[in-house]
């Protein structure tokens, strides 16, 4: 037979040339375009003035975006992990009517169907649900004047302040290129060397590094629109405008180790709890809510209404509440809905306009040209869940995917043969207009000054949190920076937040055996690469000390434990009666019980009854629930003393700072668990009730202890190992 090795050699080297002549190393090279251009502005996109709009000529803006748009093919480069669902939104009064002429917003007789989908940023499709990221949370309100798209996050900022650096951000944020590791993390190399590098994120990574990053469900997590809009009332009045939704069930989170944990368990924890919630009818709820500033007041604050790297306390503008969304209706195919929905900021109804936030103008190209992509071509707002709920009547005609059959001899305006039809609306009769704002400058690629102050509502977020909050932040930063093996950017980055807060930066420093230099932050944005500038902070000392809005333990919603997942610990000998007393009180209150027993089928009570078990401990741990009760019976407790699994659920329990109730015997169970060492006189204080009897007292310090959703002053001093 014949060696085929000599030919496979040759076949490899020719293979190995072949890649050589495509391959380009950008070492000790200069930034260029496509074409070749040298580029000299990679941070600044052309405007008009510098707080101006974006300029649609700026082609080197154009075609790096364009580029960017088109990396991935079909799932979307971001938030390609995500959960959606229907619902309707419903204005309170007609009180918005002052500030814009929207019916949606003013009319209260309304009821305006919506779609949500809410997603991860980083990961890809088959990544985990609880990656620390930032959430995306969007919603599409199917109006009678068309459709508008209202594109948030979880969280109201973000990391850069120009859309020209978009792409940089999730290149570095992306798993990493030469061996696509790690997936949907931020703690590598590459992301912190670009943060460290780039000061306007400062603030950005203090909410990342928060545990808004891991929220307990995306039922229970804030929305915003992040930009500064504009409202347009009937006068053609403008008003500036930040948008929230804030959960009725309150802003909860997981702590990292059980997001971690929660991973492996279920990684698609926070979509099946969107869909249970859902199929249960405890349909999730935000109210909308606008914070409005006056055209004359826009430069009246310490920072930059069109900086999106910075948001308006609500201490200075109280957020005010004019509707409710409802989340009421499960898709009936993930695909055709979930996964085709189209959003896009530039998808207005008369009464609202955009500001020249530079990260808001640069996205009104992105997400067309996206869609573009992903979605096959021009047509896609023909897919069913894109299509507005209006007739569509324009000359927009053929392409991919055409779905509308246009009849008649004319595809133009102005035209006589159609009558002129379809013909422009009259400004009586409504549509859109933009709002006639002055524009006096020169084109520049540059930042105005009042974006550089990048430090100062950091420091306030950092300072407005918990001590918890903020041990869960200094934690945070020491894992992630500890994934970072390249010590230049530690050191960058402890440089950085040393500008946020000393302590912080300390702290942060202490867990990754270094020593905070003593230097200043790199200004990439005003300097050349060949020779970059220290950071001149123009750091802002406002009088705001503290936003106790921006802390979480002060955002828990109604205080309810409605859809609150409750685990029961038990055997077969379970005491019956305790079983189902306590099941009936959670539930009226709206809590979601669950029997884990042994096995899988059901277990018998100490009465001869049998009751079904939800979930068996091979199958389930304690970072799937919210609190854990384990009722009394001699026989049920003796057997749960010889599952490792059921004594892990108590420690693992106790470490995640999550309520825990015994009656009767099973309080043994408690006992021979490593918390028993923390049972003191005050534990009740710390949510570890431990009765000798089921009695309406336990019951009622019960649910109190799962409406405070954790109890983080366990975690002072030695943590129980779980």
């Amino acid at each position: 037979m014949k060696n085929s090795k000599p030919d496979q050699q040759k076949n490899t080297n020719k293979k190995l040339d072949d890649l050589k002549l495509n391959t380009e190393n950008s070492a000790n090279s200069k930034m260029t375009t496509d074409q070749g251009l040298l580029i000299n502005d990679d941070t600044h996109s052309l405007k008009a003035g510098e707080r101006g709009a974006t300029l649609l000529e700026d082609f080197i803006l154009r075609e790096k975006i364009t580029h960017f748009d088109h990396e991935r093919i079909p799932e979307r480069i971001v938030h390609a992990r995500g959960a959606g669902a229907h619902g309707v939104f419903k204005v309170y009064n007609d009180s918005m009517k002052e500030f814009t002429k929207a019916n949606f917003l003013i009319d209260p007789n309304i009821e305006t169907p919506i779609f949500a989908r809410m997603s991860t940023v980083a990961g890809f499709r088959g990544s985990a649900d609880l990656a620390r990221d930032v959430r995306g949370f969007a919603l599409k309100f199917y109006t009678e004047e068309g459709n508008y798209d209202l594109v948030g996050n979880n969280m109201p900022v973000f990391f850069i302040q120009d859309a020209i650096k978009f792409p940089d951000l999730i290149h570095a944020v992306k798993p990493e290129p030469h061996n696509e590791i790690p997936q949907a993390a931020s703690a590598h190399n590459t992301f912190w060397d670009f943060i460290s590098m780039t000061p306007e994120s400062a603030h950005m990574v203090m909410w990342a590094m928060s545990d808004r990053a891991i929220p307990r469900s995306l039922r229970m997590m804030d929305g915003f629109g992040v930009h500064t809009f504009r409202l347009i009332n009937e006068k053609g009045e403008s008003h500036f405008v930040k948008f929230h939704w804030k959960p009725i069930l309150g802003v909860h989170a997981v702590v990292w180790d059980e997001a971690l944990k929660v991973n492996g368990q279920d990684p698609d924890f926070h979509r099946r709890d969107l869909h249970e919630a859902i199929e249960n009818g405890a349909f999730p709820e935000w109210e909308l809510g606008v914070q409005i500033v006056k055209e004359e007041d826009e430069h009246k604050f310490d920072f930059d209404l069109l900086d999106p790297t910075k948001l308006i306390p609500e201490e200075l503008v109280p957020v005010k509440k004019i509707g409710k969304i409802t989340l009421n209706r499960n898709p009936d195919n993930y695909f055709a809905e979930t996964e085709q929905v189209a959003f896009h900021p530039g998808h207005l109804v008369p009464g609202i306009d955009f500001t020249n936030d530079p990260l808001l103008q640069g996205r009104l190209f992105s997400y067309t040209d996206t869609q573009l992509s992903r979605l096959g071509g021009p047509n896609f707002h023909e897919i069913p869940i894109n299509r507005p709920v209006v007739p569509i009547h324009n000359n927009q005609r053929d392409g991919i995917a055409r779905m509308q059959i246009n009849k008649g001899k004319t595809s133009y305006h102005p035209n006589s043969m159609s009558d002129g039809f379809p013909k422009q609306a009259k400004e009586t009769e409504g549509g859109f207009t933009s709002y006639q704002e002055r524009i006096d400058a020169n084109k520049i690629r540059s930042r105005s000054k009042s974006f550089l102050d990048h430090f100062s509502q950091a420091t306030l977020f950092y300072q407005s949190q918990s001590v918890a909050e903020q041990n869960h932040i200094i934690d945070a930063f020491r894992f992630e920076l500890g994934k970072v093996d390249i010590i230049e950017i530690r050191e960058r980055m402890l440089v950085l937040l040393k500008q946020v807060d000393k302590d912080l930066a300390k702290k942060v420093a202490d867990g990754l055996g270094l020593e905070v230099p003593n230097q200043k932050p790199i200004n990439h944005q005003h300097g050349a690469d060949d020779n970059p500038k220290d950071f001149e902070s123009t750091k802002v000392n406002s009088s705001l000390k503290k936003s106790p809005a921006l802390s979480m333990t002060n955002n828990k919603g109604d205080g309810s434990i409605k859809t609150r997942q409750i685990a029961f610990l038990t055997a077969n000998g379970v005491n019956g009666k305790e079983l189902n007393t306590m099941k009936a009180a959670l539930v009226k209150e709206g809590a979601m019980v669950k029997i884990i027993g042994p096995n899988a089928g059901s277990v018998k009570t100490n009465d001869g009854a049998e009751i079904k078990v939800d979930k068996s401990f091979l199958t389930c741990s304690s970072v799937l629930f919210d609190a854990v009760y384990v009722p009394g019976g001699a026989e049920s407790l003796k057997t749960l003393l010889t599952i490792p699994d059921a004594i892990h659920f108590i420690d693992e329990s106790f470490l995640h700072c999550k309520a825990i109730a015994t009656s009767s015997e099973g309080r043994k169970l408690v006992e021979n668990s490593y918390v028993a060492s923390k049972l003191k006189k005050d534990a009740a204080k710390f949510g570890l009730l431990v009765s000798e009897k089921l009695d309406n007292g336990l019951i009622k310090d019960f649910i109190g202890a799962i409406a405070a959703h954790r109890f983080f002053e366990r975690e002072n001093g030695d943590k129980v190992p779980a």
